[in-house]
């Protein structure tokens, strides 16, 4: 078991290593085949292909996730920790489809890739520099939203009385403060008062601030954490 321990749970050696680098490939292979299923008019041996490459592919997961849950020490905190859902979830949707047609299901197996920040010394690097920029990113994702309603509401009494189809209520015209604060602009709907136009280019001067401060709070955090690791 001890064995097992150190090539499954603590990855340190060289098996541990190859172990890691053949579930990512596992990993991989999983959605390539999630994605060419979706594809329309297949054969049936295509069919048959990509159901047997399921199967090899949930199997070895089961084997892999029951085999961490043995072998962790704190089975419990294991099964109900983000990556021991991730595994659970990635595999259930297969059982329970067996004998039924729950399409809606096999959508959860995109969860695989989550597997991979298991893998990833980058990724469990971003998990260090969220945790650590995590106030600032609350406080600023609160503000955002508050900042969305009140646009939301604002450009409703610019717009309301000359477009009352397209700014019909407070809720119609989040849609046109999302598209409008994250400086996407669709189009669908856009201000034609003097007012509304002046209103909108002041929120898109907000918007461009807005995109620029999470990218400086995690690239902040980022490198503490790199020291942190050094």
């Amino acid at each position: 078991m001890k064995a097992l321990r150190k090539i499954i749970i603590e990855s340190d050696s060289r098996q541990g290593r190859i172990f890691d680098i053949f579930i990512q490939v596992l990993i991989v292979i999983s959605l390539i085949t999630f994605s060419v299923d979706t594809l329309p008019n297949k054969t049936e041996s295509t069919t048959r292909l990509l159901r047997t490459i399921e199967i090899i592919t949930v199997s070895i997961f089961t084997i892999e996730y029951l085999f961490r849950v043995v072998l962790s020490e704190r089975k419990l905190k294991f099964v109900f920790s983000f990556f021991g859902l991730v595994d659970l979830l990635s595999i259930l949707p297969f059982y329970l489809s067996v004998g039924l047609d729950l399409r809606s299901l096999r959508a959860l197996r995109l969860l695989r890739l989550f597997k991979l920040f298991r893998y990833s010394k980058t990724i469990r690097r971003m998990k260090v520099a969220l945790s650590i920029a995590r106030q600032e990113l609350v406080l600023f994702f609160s503000l955002t939203c508050i900042l969305l309603y009140l646009s939301a509401v604002g450009i409703y009494y610019f717009e309301n009385a000359a477009q009352p189809e397209s700014f019909s209520s407070i809720f119609s015209s989040l849609w046109w403060a999302v598209a409008t604060l994250t400086t996407v602009g669709y189009g669908d709907i856009y201000p034609i008062t003097v007012g509304g136009k002046i209103f909108t280019f002041a929120i898109l001067m907000v918007g461009l601030g807005i995109v620029a401060i999470p990218a400086g709070i995690i690239a902040s955090a980022v490198e503490k954490a790199r020291d942190m690791e050094g």
